[in-house]
């Protein structure tokens, strides 16, 4: 299975840019008065902007309540409707104030699709249901997810056969996910009866449409897990905060800072892989624009989560499935396009021992073989001479992307988390 990311088409794409750009200084003319009226009114506090409407085939409603009384506003050139076919992916930035704190901290909110994507979302829940394209979705989503109604006490892996975080279920995985869902007031419990039915469909969709919001509440920030801080939702808006400047934006920060970056990401691959937890948390879509870096504690946190695997390993030790216990090498791919991936989820699912997240992290990010918007050479680009002179760090890069030697790149990969910590004073 690839993961494949267009690359940037250099000329014709700035071509593209100025003629929208063009295009919508006309329409600003044009539509100035309702201009006017989409800066000057906040609607996030408007139900059916944040398609409450919809619910519950919807993420949540948890922070219904500081929407609808104004305590989420947009910035700037969010406040602009007209703009919205600029933003393909939905996401947007805004300022949260609670008011016995006094001032606004920023944070980001997600419709977790594309407004094609929703559509589609909603079409395939009334065909299901109804057999037509279009209906009402209050009496559609009961039928929809009628095979997990308030009888049924656990959510089991026969019932989420095929989702993409729960692609190797377990059990203990799905009470874990059910006893830390947020958009609950009665959360704990592992048991799948105590949710009411609104909450139940609301839980069920998110893990169909987009398990993001859900990976964030399985594997909590609070908790030391590197992933932005889930806040809760309203309707098909999600929130979360904001963690700071992509790390694209470091691309060309100093060489120190870099390094620092680059040990952090391969912590980030490590902790992923193997931690106290036995769960595995496999990233499918690996890019500089996946992950940001805090403005102040310079911590690398991951901040869009919407492709990862989960696989438990104690259970795959357990049930010993052919080869589970013999170390899987990703194989790498030299592709043509940006941020591509090459893996397998069966194979995920079934071994204990497995370098994916490494192999992700030096191909995608790190290593020359790292493409990103026309540049290439990766985050450690253009070492200090005495570095490059040495050649370890190429040749641990190298080894870690494309290994040479069978189980080449675990051992590279340690090697470089070690190296990297010494090159950036990280030594614990």
């Amino acid at each position: 299975m690839w993961r494949l990311v267009p690359p940037k088409l250099g000329r014709l794409s700035r071509s593209l840019k100025l003629a929208a750009l063009g295009s919508l200084l006309v329409l600003m003319v044009l539509h100035s008065p309702s201009l006017l009226a989409s800066w000057q009114r906040n609607e996030l506090t408007d139900r059916r902007f944040l398609q409450l409407n919809k619910c519950p085939a919807c993420f949540g409603t948890s922070w219904c309540r500081r929407f609808l009384n104004g305590q989420v506003v947009f910035e700037a050139w969010g406040r602009l409707r007209l703009l919205d076919f600029l933003n393909v992916k939905n996401v947007y930035f805004a300022q949260y104030g609670e008011p016995r704190e006094g001032g606004r901290r920023r944070v980001v909110l997600k419709r977790l699709g594309s407004q094609r994507e929703l559509a589609q979302l909603d079409q395939s829940i009334c065909k299901r249901a109804t057999g037509r394209p279009r209906c009402d979705l209050l009496q559609a989503m009961p039928r929809e997810f009628a095979r997990l109604n308030g009888d049924v006490r656990l959510l089991t892996p026969e019932a989420v056969e095929g989702w993409d975080l729960v692609h190797c279920p377990s059990q203990r995985l799905l009470d874990r996910l059910v006893r830390r869902y947020a958009e609950t007031k009665d959360s704990g419990s592992f048991l799948l009866r105590n949710l009411k039915d609104s909450e139940r469909m609301q839980l069920l969709l998110t893990l169909a449409f987009n398990p993001e919001p859900l990976v964030l509440q399985i594997f909590p920030s609070d908790e030391g897990w590197p992933f932005a801080k889930y806040l809760g939702a309203c309707g098909r808006m999600v929130a979360v905060n904001y963690v700071g400047e992509e790390l694209w934006s470091y691309f060309n920060a100093p060489w120190e800072k870099r390094v620092d970056l680059a040990w952090q990401l391969m912590e980030i691959a490590e902790q992923l892989t193997n931690n106290d937890f036995e769960f595995a948390l496999y990233l499918l879509d690996v890019s500089f624009d996946n992950f940001a870096v805090g403005p102040r504690d310079g911590k690398v946190i991951i901040v869009d989560a919407e492709n990862v695997l989960v696989a438990d390993k104690r259970l795959i030790r357990q049930n010993k499935p052919e080869n589970w216990d013999v170390w899987y090498e990703s194989k790498f791919d030299d592709c043509d396009k940006e941020a591509c991936l090459s893996f397998s989820k069966e194979i995920l699912c079934a071994r204990a021992t497995v370098d994916h997240n490494y192999y992700a992290v030096c191909q995608n990010l790190l290593s020359r073989h790292a493409t990103w918007r026309g540049t290439s050479g990766g985050l450690l680009h253009d070492p200090p001479s005495e570095i490059a002179k040495d050649g370890r760090l190429e040749a641990l890069l190298d080894e870690c992307a494309n290994p040479k030697k069978r189980y080449g790149r675990f051992q590279a990969a340690k090697e470089l988390r070690e190296y990297l910590a010494q090159l950036s004073n990280n030594v614990r």
